[in-house]
């Protein structure tokens, strides 16, 4: 049984965040400018996030005395990416106030039950199908028709674990590059732009939602962000109203990404949620009253929630890979900010850090 999900953690607390990634980084550095303390509960000695934390354990995400021994060390429960076993949520829930509730973490860290809770609630998506056995995928792909995308039911980000099937595609072989053994086949969707809208809800109910922005993406990977998004004020007001009615139906105390396509004829389609900082609202650290990360240590501690207001339009540039030795022409520009995640390896594909550069708004 869950205790009291609805209280206020003071500064001073301390706040226990599940994962120790950037975005636990960057939100361990806004929970201290609020007076928090912040420990990190990751399976990575040496994670980002713990570089800046009051505290770290290393254990593995299923370890329930390692769990037990964490909540008892912390006023209030958090993550900060979805590839944790909700069940350890759910044992933690029982300990201490956990935020967003584990059954937000069990419906979006598998994309068939994020995807039918938003038919469930009318929420637009491409069409899919549930697919799982490699014998139904000839079945699957003529219902919804070349090209489509097979993806891993489970644990996906940054396009792992995803297969486009064109005219030539041979399905087993697509099976078998997808690497799991539950799938979800989804319609192409032939979308103009892709766009995101990040949004807090506290505890009270009330909801703080950044603007709608555009995202551009290289081999599956964000790239870049423009905040603003370059669409029509009837596509942001839609999405911006889509990623409302999401984070009231779930419920949520917390951050929401709900990352959507839209299509030639200015239809709005959820792609994917992420409850929890997201990539493509790293933009809000500079040109907002309130950053995102700001705005997450707000919801989960049960404090007013921040002006999501922007002072200055914004583009935000990934740094990947070996893109971080740019560093220093970066902080040449006089107008750059520069964030970098304390990572040691360049790998390609991995994501050191990203910069943002603001215009000014006229008011």
């Amino acid at each position: 049984m869950s205790i009291d999900q609805g209280q206020t953690i003071p500064p001073g607390s301390t706040i226990g965040i599940l994962g120790g990634g950037q975005l636990g980084r960057m939100a361990a550095s806004a929970a201290a400018r609020l007076g928090y303390k912040v420990h990190i509960f990751c399976p990575d000695k040496y994670s980002p996030a713990s570089e800046v934390a009051a505290a770290t354990t290393v254990a593995a995400y299923d370890d329930e005395s390692a769990l037990r021994a964490f909540a008892e060390a912390v006023d209030v429960i958090s993550f900060e990416f979805e590839n944790i076993p909700a069940s350890s949520t759910a044992f933690l829930a029982a300990l201490k106030p956990t935020r967003p509730a584990p059954h937000v973490l069990y419906l979006t860290q598998e994309r068939l039950r994020e995807k039918n809770f938003l038919a469930s609630i009318n929420v637009p998506t491409t069409r899919f199908l549930e697919v799982g056995r490699p014998e139904a995928m000839p079945q699957a792909v003529q219902t919804l028709g070349r090209p489509c995308i097979l993806k891993s039911a489970n644990f996906g980000y940054d396009g792992k674990g995803q297969v486009r099937i064109d005219p030539e595609t041979n399905l087993n072989d697509a099976w078998a590059r997808m690497g799991a053994d539950l799938a979800i086949l989804e319609a192409f969707v032939d979308f103009s732009k892709e766009i995101s809208v990040v949004i807090a809800r506290g505890v009270d109910g009330n909801t703080a939602q950044y603007i709608a922005v555009e995202n551009q993406h290289r081999h599956h990977i964000l790239d870049v962000t423009i905040a603003p998004a370059r669409v029509s004020e009837m596509v942001a007001q839609r999405a911006e109203a889509i990623a409302r009615h999401i984070a009231q139906e779930l419920k949520l105390v917390g951050l929401l990404g709900v990352e959507m396509f839209v299509t030639d004829n200015n239809e709005v389609l959820v792609n994917e949620l992420a409850p929890r900082p997201h990539n493509s609202g790293h933009w809000t650290m500079d040109a907002c009253v309130t950053s995102q990360f700001e705005q997450f240590i707000r919801a989960v501690c049960g404090l007013p929630l921040g002006s999501a207001e922007r002072h200055s339009d914004a583009t935000m540039k990934n740094l990947i890979g070996d893109e971080v030795y740019q560093w220093r022409e970066i902080l040449a520009d006089p107008g750059a900010k520069l964030h970098l995640y304390g990572k040691t390896e360049a790998r390609p594909g991995r994501k050191m850090g990203h910069v943002n550069r603001l215009t000014l708004r006229n008011n």
